[in-house]
């Protein structure tokens, strides 16, 4: 209980309602917080998310207390997929609510060597972790957005030398269905071997003239419409099993149109 001068202050938020309606979701967003996530190999890296933590309110209780939201990600010792089951798990509790949900997102910096030189440096990927509590269970949902390389089939076709490429990016939304169940599942960061895999080529932070060179071929050797991108990364996916499903899309930022070209897939089991 809070005081102030040996009197009691008023607990607000606990009052009653007299409206009669339940709301859905309350809580804080845009909560920008220096965070340590767990990677893949063990390894743990400091890095800054945002968060948005919510729960559900009875129709009975006028207001939930946004303070305990902040000190819920204070005292997280670190992000994991694991972990969100445990911190939103944690959130019902403490604000004693039917439901509950934690979304994180962060930039993970990947080392990534050049291809023939082996020159490195980090490359960032933006990830995003989103679980949820109620009283079907936990869920969560893994995502990594990946920049890519494609190169047009169609440009290569119709030319008599060269072909456009440009920048892609590849988002990739998964539906865990192993950590939740205390297994091992699926981390953010693999995510980027499979996008890797069905781009014309990588993108790399570093690259010398070598490198460049062998990146330029690549590309030039393996083009890709965004269709052809979405629909390489479902078929990798699909044969997932630490996941239910999942949600692909894929924009390019075309190089010689001013709009961008996307596609967007989305499966889950029956």
């Amino acid at each position: 209980m809070s005081t102030v001068a040996g009197s009691p202050l008023a607990d607000v938020q606990s009052s009653m309602e007299a409206r009669g309606i339940e709301l859905d979701d309350v809580g804080i967003s845009g909560l920008r917080y220096p965070v340590r996530v767990e990677m893949a190999n063990g390894s743990r890296q400091c890095t800054v998310c945002e968060a948005r933590l919510s729960v559900s309110l009875a129709d009975d209780v006028r207001g939930t207390h946004m303070s305990r939201f902040v000190e819920l990600i204070d005292h997280a010792a670190v992000i994991s997929p694991s972990a969100m089951i445990a911190i939103v798990a944690d959130l019902a509790s403490r604000l004693e609510a039917a439901d509950a949900s934690v979304d994180v997102s962060f930039p993970l910096f990947i080392r990534r060597a050049a291809p023939v030189t082996g020159r490195s440096a980090l490359l960032a990927i933006d990830c995003r972790l989103c679980a949820s509590h109620g009283a079907s269970g936990a869920s969560l949902r893994i995502s990594a957005r990946i920049p890519v390389t494609s190169l047009c089939p169609c440009s290569k076709e119709i030319s008599d030398y060269s072909a456009h490429s440009q920048r892609g990016y590849v988002t990739v939304t998964a539906l865990d269905a192993s950590w939740r169940l205390g297994e091992d599942g699926l981390w953010p960061e693999e995510l980027l071997k499979v996008c890797d895999d069905a781009a014309s080529a990588p993108i790399y932070p570093v690259l010398k003239r070598l490198d460049e060179r062998h990146v330029t071929m690549l590309a030039y050797d393996r083009p890709a419409f965004v269709e052809d991108l979405a629909r390489d990364v479902a078929v990798a996916l699909r044969d997932e099993q630490r996941i239910d499903g999942f949600e692909i899309e894929v924009v390019n930022q075309e190089s010689i149109h001013d709009h961008q070209a996307f596609a967007r897939v989305r499966w889950g089991r029956s």
